[in-house]
């Protein structure tokens, strides 16, 4: 269809076929005439050659353009209520996803409706604002009520700006709650005294004579047989980093008195 009207052959469908001519036609009628008929011609030519050859043959055939299209539409009326079948079960379950963009979403179910006009099962615009408002997502319950609540009710594109309004106002309020969730779960998740706890457990046992089976020094830092963990440089270098003073003699035990041990 788009071609035919980009090279005016359009005009065969969009016109009745004028009265045939006489030797009393005038040179308008002539020209109208002629026109016609090329039209009709080059409608058909067009029209046939895209069909392919497997169905043609169950078309009746016509000289006349409209006539034609009109055998063609009756042959796939089936196929049209099987479209609107599909299009009225898609139209019924979509429901906004919250990733591909509110307006794309209110666009498609528009289209849906208007395709479903043209098969003779016409939506209201009223009924579609307020469908299109039951396929919004829990987040925007609030947004809902409050178009509820209003004596105003509010046309395809009204409906279309308030909700892109609504969608840019929550995407705001996001980045700040994801902040609080983050900071919250990270404050969790570090516990100052168990971390504390940790260090210090390190640090006693820094003192403590660590030794393989050969009586070898072990370092329980740097996980090597040369030194003790109190004689590591790379774990008082370590400390100091952390602020937290280096103790020789924590993780001792006690001597005895009696024994002197």
């Amino acid at each position: 269809m788009l071609n035919l009207a980009f090279l005016d052959f359009d005009f065969a469908l969009n016109e009745d076929e004028p009265p045939a001519l006489t030797t009393e036609s005038t040179p308008a009628q002539h020209l109208l005439f002629e026109k016609w008929k090329r039209c009709n011609h080059m409608f058909l030519m067009l029209m046939k050659n895209s069909i392919s050859m497997l169905i043609r043959g169950s078309i009746p055939d016509s000289e006349n353009a409209k006539t034609y299209l009109a055998y063609v539409e009756e042959q796939f009326k089936g196929t049209s209520k099987a479209h609107a079948s599909t299009l009225i079960l898609k139209l019924v379950t979509t429901k906004y996803d919250e990733r591909s963009g509110i307006r794309g979403h209110i666009m498609m179910m528009n289209d849906m409706a208007h395709k479903l006009k043209g098969s003779d099962m016409e939506i209201s615009d009223g009924f579609l604002v307020h469908f299109i408002m039951t396929s919004l997502p829990a987040a925007y319950e609030a947004f809902k009520i409050n178009y509820n609540t209003q004596k105003d009710k509010w046309t395809m594109s009204e409906l279309i700006a308030m909700c892109v309004q609504e969608e840019e106002r929550m995407k705001m309020d996001k980045p700040e709650v994801a902040y609080l969730a983050t900071s919250s779960k990270k404050r969790k998740n570090s516990n100052p005294r168990k971390e504390f706890a940790k260090v210090q457990k390190t640090n006693t046992g820094a003192s403590t004579s660590s030794q393989n089976s050969t009586g070898k020094p072990f370092c329980k830092f740097c996980k090597k047989y040369i030194h003790k963990q109190k004689d590591c440089s790379n774990f008082k270098e370590w400390l100091a980093k952390k602020g937290i003073p280096f103790n020789p003699e924590a993780g001792k035990k006690p001597k005895n008195t009696k024994t002197g041990e």
